[in-house]
């Protein structure tokens, strides 16, 4: 019996730190093993954020970098790049057809630009279709999101079952895969990890930056544990094993930062020497990316053939 399709796709928007990998990056690498897994570069999707040719460039090696360095294994996942399939755009022009104005209103992503008073492009008031174009292509069974994430596959679903009763029946209906035990995890402040915040730990930082990220752990003088360390120590060796120590140390903020220096360090040191070995073959990594997309790009132009045959655009006799 074949497995079951997962898909994912990865902003090339920046460096990830420790959230993003305990988040969701963690569980892609889990996942790999259980089902035919795609994670995609979503290049495109990037430009609604990055309009610079270097920038863009540099980032797109950098994730691709990042994913090879956590274990994404290609003999076991496709990893591949957006603007590689046209397919992609093609499917969500497509969409846009039958897409009305008043439903792509209700997107988070619209909503939060429109309470911020920004002049609002085309490309973030329509991503929530070119998202769905990137789900249905590959009749994905699963896409693992975060519970505030769940709408992109909401739309994906409503944009199939649309197309479905006009068309016939085309595309799988995908089901989102929400990580509940997956917890927000804390910054350095205490709030949610974010680069925006910058009270991140960057997931590939140089000892010194662990050093200097976790000394700067806001504390209160409780003289206590301290909760915002505790929280971030807890990702990596289990609460029970953990509260004993942090009891029998409680009110000793600096030895306790340093406990949590060394286990980070023992976390992030084989990470970032797996990173830099890959660095040293970038034509290497560029090579399971091209190969990736190939691959990808058979299945998406199998499907857009369907769906051209659907919405009666193919004429010619084969």
């Amino acid at each position: 019996m074949s497995k079951k399709v997962l898909l994912s796709g990865v902003k090339p928007t920046g460096a990830p730190h420790i959230g993003n990998y305990f988040g969701a990056m963690k569980q892609f690498v889990e996942l790999q093993n259980d089902y035919d897994g795609y994670v995609f570069i979503a290049d495109y999707h990037a430009l609604n954020f990055i309009q610079n040719k270097e920038e863009m460039h540099k980032n797109i090696i950098n994730i691709l970098l990042d994913y090879l360095a956590i274990g994404l294994d290609p003999k076991k996942i496709t990893i591949f790049k957006q603007s590689d399939i046209l397919e992609h755009t093609e499917l969500a022009w497509i969409f846009d057809t039958f897409t009305t104005m008043p439903y792509l209103m209700r997107a988070h992503a619209y909503k939060d630009a429109l309470g911020k008073n920004k002049e609002i492009s085309v490309g973030t008031f329509n991503y929530p279709m070119l998202m769905a174009a990137d789900i249905l292509l590959y009749d994905v069974d699963v896409v693992p999101v975060g519970q505030d994430q769940k709408q992109h596959v909401e739309y994906a679903r409503d944009t199939a079952e649309k197309f479905n009763y006009i068309f016939g029946e085309t595309f799988k209906l995908p089901e989102p895969m929400i990580m509940k035990d997956v917890a927000v995890v804390p910054g350095i402040d205490g709030r949610k990890m974010s680069k925006s915040y910058n009270n991140h730990i960057p997931l590939f930082a140089s000892h010194e930056e662990v050093k200097k990220c976790v000394m700067g752990i806001v504390t209160d003088s409780s003289g206590g544990i301290p909760k915002n360390v505790f929280a971030i120590h807890s990702l990596l060796r289990p609460e029970k094993e953990l509260l004993p120590i942090y009891e029998s140390k409680a009110g000793k903020y600096k030895e306790l930062k340093e406990l949590l220096i060394e286990d980070l360090e023992k976390f992030i040191a084989p990470l970032r020497e797996r990173r830099k070995e890959f660095e040293k073959d970038i034509p290497k990594a560029l090579k399971i990316l091209e190969e990736g997309s190939k691959k990808a790009k058979i299945v998406a132009s199998k499907k857009m053939q369907e769906v051209k045959e659907k919405i009666g655009v193919n004429i010619y006799e084969k």
